[in-house]
């Protein structure tokens, strides 16, 4: 065991290797999700599986959504050492039951694909569950510049995820079961680090705030749930595209999609350094409020995206607008609800995961719909040959209505994000 400053600085990294595990997840599910589609469910359901997958993808944030709910309240009286042990634990055996689901019968793949996301994606919520509250605690005065420098290894894991995605597949011509494989090993790493070390009680639990008030505390102030209401939307801007354009995009501007991921992450890993003095100097509401126009204009010009270069171009666009969206909303409610704990934090976090669990599956159905309306019919849609231009020319539209349709949602933060910066200033001056 450690104590002191060097104690301190291993349970950061604890943390950072905790997302990063989360993260590779994430990368490695949207760099698969095509070879996944193609091997298991095209042959189940070759005119929806669009939406299968999107249904698939979706219950890893279903998973999340809910470890984040239950955990959050009761992360003090479990530990988080006992929490970042379990996240381990479902990084383990989440992979492992979708390298299962393609040695069962076609009646059951799904099934299987479902459950092994939901425990994957539980893993993703107890680690999001622990490590904010812990590095909030950890860092009381740099809150947002150090919760966005710790979410700076969310993007860190989705590039190392989805360069091994392309070598694996693209140069090395490897099945898809050694890349999910993969994820195992830094789980075993993060379990073995994580027992070593002793993890500090929360904020909440320090002040001595009794359980009673922490959960009541977003319910005694109504003002909560309007960042609650925000980070669904914030969200779907960021997280709903990402596990999306590997699906979408390969087939469209002429690269793997996963690599338009990998260079988002890459400017995401470097600006997140910089939220602190950013915050400092517009505030978090101003720096969100600023994030909104890019976002969007970013989100439709992926849309219309149909080459390497306009595809890189939309995404730099979308990457300064969506980079400091999550740990800055984490942050922000940190900061002006502190007595809520890892309550209050844990809340926000699960409308995020609960707004992808609904949003990847409309993106599914609206991708599908737009497909077999651009076709001319499930019928015209089945006589397509793989890799003409008519198929092309389908997935192409296909791509641009999914696109479009959640390219809205910035502009919908955009008005919200100014009149909560407006009210705040207003009640500040009085």
């Amino acid at each position: 065991m450690t104590d002191g400053n060097d104690n301190r600085r291993s349970i950061y990294w604890i943390c950072v290797l905790a997302l990063f595990c989360a993260a590779l997840a994430n990368a490695v599910r949207a760099g698969a999700a095509g070879a996944v589609k193609t091997a298991l469910l095209d042959p189940i359901d070759a005119q929806h599986s669009g939406e299968l997958i999107g249904l698939v993808l979706g219950n890893s944030f279903l998973g999340f959504a809910i470890s984040l709910l239950v955990i959050s309240p009761l992360l003090d009286r479990i530990g988080a050492k006992k929490v970042i042990l379990f996240a381990a634990t479902c990084f383990l055996v989440g992979p492992v039951l979708v390298l299962l689901a393609g040695n069962v019968q076609p009646t059951s793949t799904v099934l299987l694909l479902n459950i092994a996301m939901i425990l994957w994606g539980c893993g993703w919520g107890a680690a999001e569950a622990s490590i904010n509250p812990v590095i909030a605690t950890l860092f009381p005065d740099d809150k947002t510049g150090k919760l966005n420098a710790l979410h700076a290894w969310w993007p860190a894991g989705l590039i190392v995820g989805g360069l091994l995605s392309v070598l694996f597949f693209s140069t090395l011509a490897l099945p898809w079961q050694t890349l999910i494989a993969l994820c195992i090993v830094p789980a075993v790493v993060l379990a073995i680090w994580a027992v070593r070390h002793d993890f500090p009680q929360t904020e909440s639990a320090a002040a001595g705030v009794p359980f009673t008030e922490m959960m009541a505390e977003p319910f005694k102030r109504p003002s909560f749930w309007v960042f609650f209401a925000i980070m669904f939307l914030t969200a779907s801007s960021e997280l709903a595209p990402g596990a999306w354009v590997d699906v979408t995009l390969t087939n469209t501007v002429g690269m793997p999609g996963i690599l338009v991921l990998v260079y988002v992450s890459a400017i995401m890993f470097v600006m997140r350094h910089f939220a602190g003095a950013l915050s400092h100097r517009f505030s978090d509401m101003g720096l969100l409020l600023i994030c909104t126009i890019p976002a969007a204009v970013g989100l439709y010009l992926l849309s219309i995206a149909n080459s390497p270069i306009t595809a890189v171009l939309a995404a730099t666009v979308w990457a300064f607008g969506v980079c400091f969206m999550w740990p800055t909303m984490l942050a922000a409610v940190a900061r002006r609800y502190p007595r809520s704990g890892p309550w209050g934090i844990g809340l926000v976090g699960f409308a995020g995961a609960l707004a992808i669990y609904f949003v990847l599956p409309k993106l599914g159905a609206i991708y599908d719909h737009a497909k077999l309306e651009k076709a001319g019919g499930e019928d015209a849609f089945a006589a397509l040959q793989p890799g003409s231009d008519a198929l092309q020319r389908v997935l192409a539209y296909a791509a641009e209505q999914s696109f479009q349709t959640i390219a809205i949602i910035p502009v919908v933060l955009f008005f919200i994000f100014g009149a909560v910066r407006l009210i705040e200033r207003r009640s500040n001056k009085d």
